[in-house]
């Protein structure tokens, strides 16, 4: 198992998420690899983790889910893979004492590259199928609160994510009620929506 550190849009390092890549063993037969092994990752990130809810989602090309968080004290950290298609996944930083504050980092995930993103806590998460279909899956530390879910719009400017194929139109994506209507990141509560 080995890591990158990401960089934001404007090349800065960025604390916290990390692109994964497993060791894939491939021959005639076809593949294999360890997609979860807890003392590895564990030793990684440098922390004990715990997981306590898998979520599995599919969608079509021009689905865009994001960008969603929990507060505290339901907050999840998030271990994310793409295990059919491709897609464009995100994390925005969202730690309002952090250097990076607002900025974001990207990767791609798909099903040959077989990474996994690791996405902590104080951060949102959102991603854009680019596939025909895409099946994202994900493991997080805490259980899904529908009282402590938020979500910040996915074309918010103080953010300026550069989403791929993205029209003026945005005839080309598709989005649920909410993420289409979620507030701007100026519109959310500094000390309620926010981590330290």
């Amino acid at each position: 198992m080995k890591f990158n550190r990401l960089k934001t849009k404007s090349g800065v390092d960025i604390n916290g998420p990390l692109l994964i890549s497993p060791e894939i063993i491939s021959d005639s037969r076809g593949f294999f690899y360890e997609s979860w092994n807890k003392r590895n990752f564990d030793e990684l990130i440098g922390e004990e983790i715990t997981f306590v809810q898998d979520n599995h989602s599919k969608s079509q090309k021009g689905i865009l889910r994001g960008l969603h968080y929990q507060i505290p004290n339901i907050a999840q950290s998030k271990l994310v893979r793409c295990t059919i298609g491709t897609v464009f996944d995100v994390a925005v930083d969202i730690r309002k004492s952090s250097p990076t504050f607002k900025e974001y980092v990207s990767v791609l995930l798909d099903d040959k590259n077989k990474a996994m993103f690791w996405i902590p806590e104080g951060f949102a998460h959102g991603f854009l199928a680019l596939s025909e279909f895409a099946e994202v899956q994900y493991k997080t530390t805490d259980y899904w609160s529908k009282k402590h879910e938020r979500i910040i719009n996915w074309r918010d400017p103080s953010i300026d994510i550069n989403w791929p194929n993205l029209t003026d139109s945005n005839s080309n994506f598709f989005l649920s009620e909410r993420d289409l209507n979620a507030p701007l990141l100026k519109d959310l509560n500094l000390e309620e929506d926010f981590f330290l």
